[in-house]
């Protein structure tokens, strides 16, 4: 039997993301399947423990039998790890590898941690403003995930128009990033922005049916990690923007 591969030709990988995006999908996984291994009464704890919980930041004393006093501010960053059921973190590790792969090759690992964690922290920060006396918790990788979305909209649709996702693949740091100015003026974003919205509240109204869990979306961190990273990406980029007039649509393509 002959072989139609042409010698010293490589195959392509059957998951095609940096080995930072691969661990990082393998981590929240063992991480809930570890969760899932324990006694009831213990992971319900641990899953308390690490969640968000906006009441502790409001109200004296712990909230819970147990309840550590630093799980005030470590729950800014451990309520990004863990998650209500398969079905949340598949979602959110498919989220995570269609717009966290582009985040990683474009910036290194090293910044897309930073930023997706501090998106993650940005969407507790606006869930704590709007549920300041609640004691219901919030868990996920959502904010983070939003955040990365965010960002990739700053260079995503400019990657597009010079030479679509193999020039990026080639060169991703030859693409500019919009400003904020061109971001908000480009019609396909706007459009995304649209239909993010509505599908958040939408799957906010739904969660309740469609999780085994049977508890909601905290759409505020959805929207708090997103905003945070369509705003703050340039902080975590190295490379430069557009200029004030963005990117020279006449300039020949990216080289494939």
């Amino acid at each position: 039997m002959t072989s139609d591969r042409q010698p010293g030709s490589r195959s392509e990988p059957m998951l095609n993301a940096p080995a930072g995006i691969v661990w990082t999908l393998a981590l929240l996984i063992a991480i809930h399947a570890g969760l899932d291994l324990l006694a009831d009464s213990q992971r319900e704890w641990w899953k308390l423990v690490l969640a968000f919980i906006p009441a502790r930041l409001s109200e004296a004393g712990p909230l819970f039998a147990g309840d550590p006093p630093g799980a005030a501010v470590w729950s800014f960053v451990t309520h990004q790890f863990i998650h209500a059921d398969w079905a949340h973190v598949g979602l959110n590790c498919a989220w995570l590898l269609a717009f966290g792969g582009a985040v990683a090759a474009r910036v290194g690992m090293v910044r897309f941690a930073l930023l997706g964690l501090t998106s993650g922290i940005a969407g507790a920060c606006l869930f704590l403003l709007l549920h300041w006396d609640d004691a219901v918790p919030m868990a996920g990788a959502s904010g983070a995930v939003s955040g990365l979305m965010g960002g990739a909209c700053r260079f995503f649709f400019t990657a597009m128009d010079l030479g679509g996702l193999h020039a990026f693949r080639d060169a991703p740091g030859l693409v500019p990033r919009m400003t904020l100015r061109q971001t908000f003026a480009d019609r396909r974003i706007r459009m995304l922005l649209g239909i993010w919205v509505v599908l958040n509240f939408a799957t906010a109204i739904a969660a309740p049916y469609i999780t085994s869990s049977g508890g909601g979306i905290a759409w505020e961190a959805h929207l708090g990690g997103f905003m945070f990273g369509l705003f703050a990406f340039a902080l975590f980029d190295p490379f430069p923007n557009s200029g004030p007039e963005g990117p020279d649509r006449s300039e020949r393509p990216l080289s494939h």
